[in-house]
């Protein structure tokens, strides 16, 4: 009897699928599309054994190609409940390999939300599994540090610290007390350093700090690790910095100083709602 009924129920919801939602979530009004959106995320969390398939899955992937916003919005809040749950992410697999490519696309949307939240739908995506994203796929999150809109930045600054900041070495535990250039930080130090070279915008390294400012303070403020990467002798093995590397360190170290002192963004930085012309 319980299947019966079980059986009964699942025959309900497949007539409202196939007999509303088919039809509305290509409605000719926005507001009814995002409707039928944020509702199938609820079902696809609620009952995941039933909903979260490809079958199901596929109508959220293309409606990430929407031409509204509040739309496109909506794809992204539907997929970072389902990513955010662990459990759930090998029935995620097949969705993500296919349609990988827009999620990143969009972090380049022209609304800004949008963007936002296709950001931090990658960052959740990161931490489900490392293997997902491209080297290519990071480098395009990466460079939207130095983004004008505070928010989009913010936002890729947590992706780069979450893929290049915060791993650890289990040989760290043991080092955690240690201060200045023997702390763990020093790495982490180096590999901003590295990072601010390699992207090649030297003249932005307020817009990297403010950008990291939120997830990484506690690295940012270690000034006593910069001072002795700068002043101290390397250690035994240790590759010292060369010039430019000490000059970019002393740069982002200036920023640090400046972010603590003025709790403001840098100049140019604002968080306007939609994005200018190229």
């Amino acid at each position: 009897q319980l299947q019966e009924n079980q059986d009964e129920i699942e025959n309900m919801m497949n007539a409202i699928f196939k007999g509303v939602f088919v039809h509305r979530y290509r409605d000719a009004i926005a507001e009814i599309r995002a409707i039928c959106i944020e509702e199938i995320g609820i079902w696809m969390k609620m009952y995941s054994d039933a909903f979260l398939n490809d079958s199901y899955l596929k109508y959220v992937g293309w409606t990430m190609h929407d031409k509204q916003g509040e739309v496109r919005l909506k794809c992204l809040t539907a997929l970072q409940g389902l990513y955010y749950n662990k459990e759930l992410n090998s029935k995620l697999e097949l969705f993500t390999s296919r349609f990988k490519d827009r999620i990143v696309s969009m972090t380049l949307d022209k609304e800004y939300d949008v963007a936002v939240q296709a950001i931090k739908l990658l960052t959740l995506v990161l931490q489900s599994s490392e293997e997902v994203l491209t080297a290519e796929d990071c480098e395009n999150v990466y460079h939207l540090v130095y983004s004008a809109h505070r928010p989009v930045a913010v936002a890729a600054g947590e992706f780069l610290y979450k893929k290049l900041f915060s791993r650890r070495d289990p040989e760290d535990d043991g080092i955690l007390k240690r201060r200045g250039r023997q702390s763990p930080n020093a790495n982490l130090v180096k590999t901003l350093v590295f990072f601010f070279l390699e992207s090649e915008l030297h003249e932005h390294a307020a817009y990297l700090v403010d950008s990291m400012w939120d997830c990484a303070t506690d690295l940012l403020k270690d000034w006593e690790c910069m001072n002795s990467l700068l002043l101290e002798e390397p250690l035994n093995g240790e590759e010292p910095l060369t010039d430019r590397q000490e000059s970019a360190l002393i740069e982002i170290m200036l920023c640090t100083i400046r972010q603590a002192a003025e709790c403001h963004p840098p100049v140019g930085r604002g968080t306007g709602k939609r994005v200018g012309s190229k």
